[in-house]
C-alpha cells in the first residue's frame, strides 16, 4: 500500500479530539467497586494468574492486572514525534488505513494512541484500571464497567475446559486411544496427558488478549465509550499483496504491542494474537500482520525476538515452535502450528451469545425503565444510573436468559432488588 502524500503532515496539523482521558472512568471505576458480579470475575482473574508458574509470565500478568501504578511498557518514553513516527511506519507497511483518518474521531493518531495518564514518560498509566473496563464498545457484548471481567472469565475457563478437551481426545494412552466415556468431561484441568498444551498460555493467553480495552473503552461523562479504531491491515491487499482484509480491533494489536514490550514468549504472543482469528485455513497474513503492527509499536524486530520468521520469497511468516525440523510445514503452506493458537480462538467465542444478548437486554431495559422513573432520551441518567449499574449487576447473558425463561415479570422482579439495594 502507498501512503498518500501529505497524509503525515495532515495528521500533524489535526485537533485530537480525544487527547483526554474519559471523563466518565472514575463514574466506571465506583460502578465496578460495587458490582459482585465484576468483582468475582476479577477475583477469579487474579486466582487464575497467580497459579502461571514462569515466573516472568507470572509477575508481568500480575502487575499488569492489579498494580493500579502499572507503566504501560509500550508506550514508555514514546513522544508525540515518535508516536507521529511510528504511525508512519504503519501506515507505510499497510498496517493502517489512510482513508480512516478522514473518518476515526480525532484521526489515526487517536485510535493507535488513545489518551493515557502521563503519556510519553518512563511510566505512562491506564486510564482506568483493568476491572472497570468494558468488554467491547458501546452496545457491544459486555459493554458495561467491568464487563471485561465477566468476558474474560468466561473466556479462561473455556480455555481451560477446551485443553483439557484436546489432552484427553488426541492423547494416547499405552494401549491406544484413552475412552470416549464420561472420563474425557471429567478430567480435571492440567491433567497430565501424552501431549503437551502449555498450560501457563491456556491461563494467561484469555487474560492478556483483551488487556488493551482498559486503554481503547474509556468512558464518556454520558456513559457511552470512545470508539475504536480497526487497524492491523489496509483492508484490500493484505494477503501478502493479494486481496485481503486483517484489520481487525485496536484493543487486540496495543494488547500484543504490550506482551512483546514486556518480553512475553514467541509461543505466549502467537497465541494471544490468535484470538481473532486462526492462523489456519488461508489466514496465516492475518495473525502474521497483527504480529507485525504490534511490533512497530512496541518498537522491536519481530524476527530477531523469534515472534514472526521470513520465508523464501521474503514475506513474514509464523515460526516452527518446538518443532524438530524434519520437514519444512511451510512448504504445505502453513507453519508450524499449535493446539494452542485454536484453543485460544476457540475460546474467544462468547460474544456469539453475549453480543446479542446485550442488544436483546437493552430492549427489555428499556422496555421496564418508566417503571424505574428513567427516560432512554436522558442519555447521561439514563446510562450512569439505570444501564449501565443493571448491566454490571446482572451481565446481558443473565438477564436475556431470565426473559427467556420467565419473561418481562423475571427480569422485573431483579431490578426490583437493584432499586431496593439503591443500585438503579
Amino acid at each position: 500500500m502507498k501512503v498518500r502524500v501529505g497524509v503525515i503532515s495532515m495528521l500533524l496539523s489535526m485537533s485530537l479530539s480525544m487527547a483526554q482521558t474519559g471523563a466518565g472512568n472514575g463514574n466506571a471505576v465506583a460502578l465496578a467497586k460495587q458490582s459482585p458480579a465484576v468483582r468475582t470475575g476479577y477475583n477469579y482473574l487474579v486466582t487464575q494468574a497467580q497459579l502461571l508458574r514462569d515466573r516472568n509470565l507470572r509477575e508481568q500478568t500480575l502487575d499488569a492486572i492489579t498494580n493500579p501504578s502499572t507503566c504501560v511498557y509500550h508506550r514508555a518514553n514514546v513522544s508525540p514525534a515518535m508516536q507521529q513516527a511510528i504511525l508512519q511506519q504503519l501506515l507505510a507497511a499497510g498496517l493502517v488505513d489512510a482513508n480512516d483518518n478522514n473518518t476515526f474521531p480525532g484521526g489515526l493518531l487517536a485510535g493507535v494512541y488513545p489518551a493515557i495518564v502521563n503519556d510519553g514518560t518512563a511510566c505512562p498509566r491506564l486510564p482506568q484500571p483493568f476491572f472497570s473496563a468494558p468488554g467491547s464498545v458501546f452496545a457491544g457484548h459486555h459493554s458495561y464497567p467491568g464487563g471485561l471481567m465477566i468476558h474474560e472469565a468466561n473466556n479462561d475457563t473455556s480455555d481451560q475446559y477446551l485443553a483439557n478437551q484436546y489432552r484427553a481426545m488426541y492423547g494416547h494412552s499405552d494401549d491406544g486411544f484413552v475412552s470416549l466415556d464420561s472420563q474425557v468431561l471429567n478430567k480435571k484441568p492440567g491433567e497430565k496427558s501424552t501431549v503437551f498444551i502449555d498450560q501457563d498460555i491456556i491461563i494467561g493467553a484469555p487474560i492478556w488478549h483483551d488487556w488493551g480495552k482498559s486503554i481503547v473503552f474509556q468512558w464518556n461523562a454520558d456513559g457511552t465509550e470512545f470508539p475504536e479504531l480497526n487497524f492491523g491491515g489496509n483492508g484490500v491487499t493484505d494477503d501478502y499483496g493479494e486481496a485481503g482484509n486483517s484489520k481487525t480491533g485496536g484493543h487486540h494489536i496495543i494488547s500484543v504491542a504490550e506482551s512483546m514490550a514486556r518480553g512475553l514468549s514467541p509461543a505466549f504472543v502467537i497465541t494471544q494474537a490468535s484470538a481473532h482469528s486462526n492462523p489456519t485455513s488461508g489466514n496465516e497474513y492475518k495473525v502474521v500482520n497483527w504480529l507485525r503492527a504490534a511490533a512497530i509499536m512496541a518498537q522491536i524486530d519481530p524476527v530477531a525476538k523469534g515472534y514472526l520468521m521470513l520465508d523464501a520469497k521474503g514475506n513474514f511468516r509464523l515460526p516452527a515452535l518446538r518443532a524438530l525440523g524434519d520437514i519444512d510445514l511451510a512448504d504445505q503452506g502453513q507453519t508450524n502450528v499449535l493446539a494452542e493458537y485454536t484453543l485460544h480462538n476457540l475460546s474467544d467465542a462468547d460474544f456469539t451469545y453475549s453480543g446479542p444478548a446485550v442488544t436483546a437486554a437493552q430492549t427489555i431495559l428499556q422496555t421496564l425503565a418508566p417503571r424505574y422513573g428513567y427516560d432512554p432520551n436522558n442519555t447521561s441518567v439514563y446510562n450512569n444510573s439505570y444501564r449501565n449499574p443493571a448491566f454490571s449487576f446482572l451481565t446481558g447473558e443473565h438477564i436475556l436468559m431470565l426473559y427467556s425463561s420467565r419473561g418481562l415479570a423475571g427480569v422485573q422482579a431483579e431490578l426490583d432488588k437493584l432499586r431496593k439495594d439503591h443500585i438503579i
